[in-house]
């Protein structure tokens, strides 16, 4: 990780107008870095945006803030593969993953027949796992997980090793994944991608790691989906506090790497 005073760079692009005016929901992303690859992360994050498969933005945003807060390093979650050969496939061991992460079958059936409601959510949405429950009251915004980041040239290595795609998509799923898995509220998360061109997904959690699964929806889609499972957190806002406000940077040690089975 970088030393000096650590920069959290943020962008979010839509199309039809700014998210608050209703607008078509196209890019985000974030980057941590030093005051001298600021221009960098901003000329990243403009590119990614205007290149996005969801189509051209006509609302853009990015900015910058210092972060005074101490940066937690944390493990990427230990990974797994799974190649199926349809989305049916590929949702049944999604529901099974989240059943062996300790959610509850009767919960997964609601979240299931709830999720066309928030296809379009800029988010990620929170469940409790006992209740059935949304629990996080924002609406279309959704909780956006925040201030998180991997060194490129370690997270190629970790990529090299695991014989994975060296992209960024790659990445930042693993990256936002590990910080919310980190948190002991956290039982599981299940996520797919708004991107049309992009049908793997995933199932992640403490317990059994990052379980990547290469169909979760058909290709051409651009519903995506973003859910935490959590337990019965006694305070929600500093859960919530965690997520969008702590800072977290994952770093990868070959020594202390291991596979999810």
């Amino acid at each position: 990780m970088q030393k000096g005073k650590v920069y959290s760079v943020r962008m979010r692009a839509s199309m039809n107008g700014s998210h608050e005016q209703g607008g078509k929901h196209i890019s985000g992303g974030e980057q941590l870095s030093n005051y001298e690859n600021i221009n960098q992360s901003i000329h990243y994050l403009m590119e990614k945006a205007l290149r996005h498969s969801r189509g051209k933005p006509d609302f853009m945003q990015i900015q910058f803030e210092a972060i005074n807060e101490p940066v937690k390093q944390i493990s990427p979650l230990p990974i797994r593969t799974h190649e199926v050969d349809s989305v049916k496939e590929g949702q049944a061991l999604a529901w099974k993953l989240l059943e062996k992460s300790g959610v509850p079958h009767k919960v997964i059936h609601t979240v299931y027949k709830q999720m066309s409601e928030y296809s379009n959510m800029r988010g990620a949405i929170l469940y409790n796992i006992y209740s059935g429950e949304r629990i996080d009251y924002r609406g279309n915004k959704g909780i956006r997980v925040s201030r998180m980041d991997w060194d490129n040239a370690n997270f190629q290595e970790w990529a090299k090793l695991h014989q994975l795609p060296l992209t960024e998509k790659v990445k930042e799923a693993l990256v936002l994944a590990s910080k919310v898995a980190s948190h002991p509220s956290t039982i599981a998360e299940l996520c797919w991608s708004d991107d049309p061109n992009y049908m793997t997904g995933y199932v992640a959690s403490s317990k059994l790691g990052y379980q990547r699964i290469t169909k979760l929806k058909e290709y051409g889609d651009d519903r995506g989906c973003r859910i935490f499972f959590v337990d019965n957190v006694t305070d929600l806002n500093t859960y919530i506090d965690f997520l969008e406000k702590q800072p977290i940077f994952v770093q990868w040690e070959e020594e202390n790497d291991k596979r999810s089975n």
